[in-house]
């Protein structure tokens, strides 16, 4: 009796172990490329309607390139009240499990509402919301790192009130604030501990945990973009942290060749198996690309944007620059030029002098700005929108609403024209406004 008992508790066993694999062959059949990432069939597009009235959502589109509906919206999910309409949907990521989308609202500071959005996505064609929330020492959400664990680190631009300084704020795998290292009850992290009061306003994020380096960037103190401003008072400078201690150990200003501060420091992407940790960062308003080494703590121009060939007469040099996108090859780097409304690669195998290899150009003004790349590094999708303040601000930098798939080569960018995505005409609510992209 006992020896029939433990046979068909072996068979149960080797029959689950059985149905398990075979999901896991499926799911490598059906979900991965043939280089070891897994093919993306769904593209998240994170945005709101120009004028206000609908709530801010997020997009599900097909990116199923054998899909006759490629480049369709599948649905959309909308942001529940209170506090649903004008957050300026900004940047997102998905987390480390890819289970868990995280979004932020750059503007809801100004409606005293939550900035930080989290999204179930374990049914990649049917996201939920899960629920909002805030940081209590910063605000201004900007730039999302997935980290160990399935939490994020997020790139908090101003303090609570918008100034300076800001922070990098962290959440666990459960989203919940990270404990202190105490090891005691359970405490909202905000980090460092004691910020730098020289124009800490983070905007991009990057890490090497292999390396226990961290870069980000900082941008603009927000408060000084607002309505009745005397303008935009623009940072140019990195910060290197010892990732593990999340503690900033450098700060680099960069100077521009141009004379003066590096003008808009926006993004900051480290180099993969890059043994030394370099990192680049754009000037948005200098046209340089720089490369940082945090190991001395310099930064050098890489990167001359108002080279870009063709040229694109822009009223900020270089076609303002955007953000960075950086193939695990390590030895290319990709950006964005607003204004100038192109996409350019560069060769990184000379770390300090950036070579173009390729450029696509969707007409000038197009609007550029969020770029994300596919796991195999060979798709590339591009969204025209960076940030307009209507009434609240003076920063008006629209875009044409389009979201592009680009083709990345060895050497070469081609636009994908069978994706076509117009959030002008995509939604019955009316135009409207996508920024952040994500992939699974």
């Amino acid at each position: 009796m006992r020896n029939a008992m433990r046979v068909r508790a072996v068979t149960s066993r080797l029959l689950l172990i059985a149905g398990i694999l075979a999901a896991f062959a499926g799911t490598a059949l059906a979900g991965h490329d043939g280089f070891g990432g897994r093919r993306e069939r769904i593209l998240y597009v994170w945005a709101q309607d120009q004028a206000h009235k609908a709530p801010d959502f997020l997009a599900v589109v097909n990116f199923d390139e054998d899909s006759a509906n490629y480049g369709k919206v599948i649905k959309t999910v909308p942001i529940p009240p209170p506090g649903n309409t004008g957050n300026e949907p900004h940047h997102c990521h998905l987390n480390s499990s890819r289970t868990i989308l995280a979004c932020g609202g750059l503007l809801s500071l100004l409606k005293g509402q939550n900035g930080i959005f989290f999204f179930d996505v374990i049914n990649a064609e049917n996201p939920r919301f899960l629920f909002s929330t805030k940081a209590i020492h910063s605000s201004v959400t900007d730039d999302f790192l997935p980290v160990e664990g399935g939490g994020f680190l997020i790139t908090q631009m101003g303090a609570a009130d918008g100034t300076a300084p800001g922070r990098v704020a962290e959440f666990d795998g459960r989203l919940h604030f990270v404990a202190n290292h105490f090891g005691t009850l359970s405490m909202f992290r905000e980090w460092p501990t004691m910020p730098p009061l020289d124009g800490f306003n983070p905007h991009g994020i990057s890490a090497r945990p292999d390396l226990n380096i961290m870069m980000t960037s900082d941008f603009v103190l927000p408060t000084s973009t607002l309505a009745g401003s005397s303008g935009p008072v623009l940072r140019g400078s990195v910060r290197i942290w010892d990732y593990r201690a999340r503690r900033i150990t450098k700060s680099i200003f960069i100077n521009s060749p141009d004379g003066g501060p590096a003008l808009g420091t926006m993004d900051v992407k480290m180099l993969p198996r890059d043994r030394r940790g370099y990192g680049y960062v754009s000037g948005m308003f200098d046209g340089y690309i720089y490369l940082i080494d945090p190991i001395a703590g310099t930064a050098v121009p890489a990167f001359d944007c108002k080279t870009v060939v063709p040229h694109v007469d822009t009223p900020v040099a270089g076609g303002m620059g955007q953000l960075l996108a950086t193939p695990e090859s390590g030895d290319r780097l990709i950006f964005g030029l607003f204004q100038a409304g192109q996409v350019g690669m560069l060769d990184a195998t000379d770390r300090a002098n950036l070579k173009q290899l390729s450029v696509v150009s969707f007409g000038k003004d197009a609007g550029p700005h969020y770029l994300t790349l596919s796991n195999d590094g060979r798709r590339l999708a591009v969204a025209d929108y960076f940030l307009n303040q209507d009434d609240a601000g003076i920063i008006h930098f629209e875009g044409d609403h389009k979201i592009h798939v680009v083709k990345v080569g060895r050497d070469t960018l081609t636009e994908d024209t069978r994706f076509n995505l117009d959030f002008n005409t995509a939604f019955p609510t009316g135009p409207a406004r996508p920024h952040g992209l994500a992939m699974k």
